[in-house]
């Protein structure tokens, strides 16, 4: 996990304008600092052996890595005579269709005479010498998550010269677009301060990250948020995860390829998968920002070793939505849709699953009700068509609607937690005909996939009953809270 604090963040700062300090990041994501004189931070992030490059995935076609950004050319750097202000300006203010026309020489001049402009306002240049979406995200969150932490407001300069810009456009426009969509951010409103914007129109491969001064009611809104943070341990939740996972991915076989909270995909070798611990990884912060950065740290250290040393990662994020009502899974809802959406950004989808856990998990909760949602149960109103589907015509017709929501309680972890999967695992498990179309009670055809399965869990969790399952929630949420 990143070590940098907000405190610390913030010192470096003020040390950065006094340039005496440079801040290196290294690929097992701790902030290191050396002396300076050119007041320039530098964060690298050198990578594993096994973990290609953006240009080595385009040549190699590695499955496991993130599918490959577009290659770019900018002309580096540090022989380029810087301009003028003016035309620094012009730029700015002119939008992407000047920049398109520019050649590479007076782009690069024009990018220094920015980062020029930049270190006059005393405001922090940050290169990251990221090559990969993984080390990309980690990289931005993790700063985002920082300066989320800062009361006070904040700029700096996140200079990637390995990132192609039109990467970190994608990044820059879809988090403005995730700014105008109310129904998230009502749910997310410690982002509500953070900007993101690329820096002179695509320039350069920079970014700018900016936040305002919190006010007494964003003030308000930490403090409660962050009050269980100081509640959680490690150990308690953990241990209560191990329990969740013993009774219903294992007792329960939700998962057929689990047969212990510590090992997982057990019986895949014939299909060239070998057995792997369980990753089980933790983060107390109450941020959004942070959990999305904590997110990317485990797939970046998933993906960085074989699956016999890791072969899926649990990350519990407890202090993400805390609580068994509404309002909390609406912040658990809100929070994994936005890791959701990251992902799929960049066709992350295509190396690892994701599977959301809460304790009060409620299908009919999360957008969208009645189509798929990444990361999700099937919408609840397909479970009657995927039994009958299944060849469970009986069940379909005597389970209740009452019987058929605990298929919910497959989900009601003791806090919130994400199942982080290799894909390469999740393709040996089902196999290329778990997709097929499913039709539904009102006559229309969807796609569905894992029909076997969730039609399974649906019919034990209805036998094992709503008191049994709730009960054992309980037990496991209390737990997690040292209550029990």
């Amino acid at each position: 996990m990143i070590s940098l604090s907000a405190t610390r963040l913030k010192h470096f700062i003020s040390l950065w304008r006094s340039g005496l300090f440079i801040v290196t990041l290294h690929s097992s994501y701790a902030f290191h600092t050396t002396p300076s004189s050119t007041g320039i931070h530098s964060i690298t992030s050198s990578r594993s052996p096994s973990l290609p490059s953006l240009h080595e995935v385009q040549s190699h076609h590695s499955s496991t890595s993130f599918p490959a950004l577009r290659s770019y050319n900018i002309i580096s750097s540090s022989t380029r005579t810087c301009t003028s202000t003016s035309s620094t300006f012009l730029l700015q203010s002119s939008g992407e269709a000047a920049v398109a026309e520019l050649d590479d020489e007076r782009r690069a001049n024009l990018f220094q005479s920015m980062l020029r402009d930049l270190q006059i306002e005393n405001v922090p240049l940050l290169g990251c010498d990221a090559r990969e979406v993984e080390t990309m995200n980690a990289a931005l969150w993790t700063t985002m998550s920082e300066l989320s932490e800062i009361d006070d407001g904040q700029k700096v300069c996140m200079i990637m010269e390995d990132i192609p810009i039109d990467a970190l456009k994608a990044f820059a426009t879809d988090y403005g677009n995730l700014m105008t969509q109310t129904r998230l951010m009502d749910q997310l409103p410690e982002l509500q301060r953070i900007s993101v914007s690329l820096l002179g129109n695509g320039v350069g491969p920079a970014l700018i990250i900016e936040t305002t001064d919190r006010t007494a009611e964003e003030m308000a809104e930490k403090t409660t948020r962050s009050a269980v943070e100081e509640t959680l341990d490690e150990f308690r939740c953990t241990a209560a995860l191990k329990s969740f996972v013993d009774r219903i991915v294992v007792g329960l076989e939700a998962c057929p390829y689990t047969k212990t909270p510590d090992l997982s995909a057990t019986g895949l070798e014939a299909r060239g998968v070998d057995p792997g611990p369980v990753g089980y990884r933790f983060s107390k912060s109450s941020d959004a920002c942070a959990a999305v950065a904590s997110f990317w740290t485990s797939v970046c250290e998933l993906l960085s070793v074989p699956e016999t040393e890791i072969s899926t990662t649990l990350l519990s994020l407890p202090a993400i939505g805390p609580g068994c009502n509404e309002e909390a899974h609406d912040r658990f809802a809100a929070v994994v849709e936005l890791i959701s959406r990251n992902l799929c950004l960049f066709r992350g989808d295509a190396v690892v699953g994701l599977v959301h856990f809460h304790p009060f998990y409620q299908r009919n909760l999360i957008h969208p009700v009645d189509k798929p949602a990444f990361g999700h149960l099937p919408p609840q109103s397909w479970l009657r068509s995927m039994l009958r589907h299944n060849g469970n015509e009986e069940a379909a017709k005597t389970l209740t609607d009452e019987d058929l929501d605990m298929s919910n309680y497959q989900r009601r972890s003791p806090h919130t937690m994400i199942n982080i999967l290799r894909v390469s695992q999740l393709n040996a498990a089902v196999g290329a005909k778990s997709i097929v179309d499913l039709e539904l009670e009102d006559g229309t055809t969807e796609k569905a996939s894992g029909i076997t399965l969730y039609s399974r869990n649906a019919i034990r969790l209805a036998e094992e009953g709503k008191d049994k399952l709730q009960e054992a929630v309980d037990k496991e949420v209390n737990m997690s809270l040292g209550k029990g």
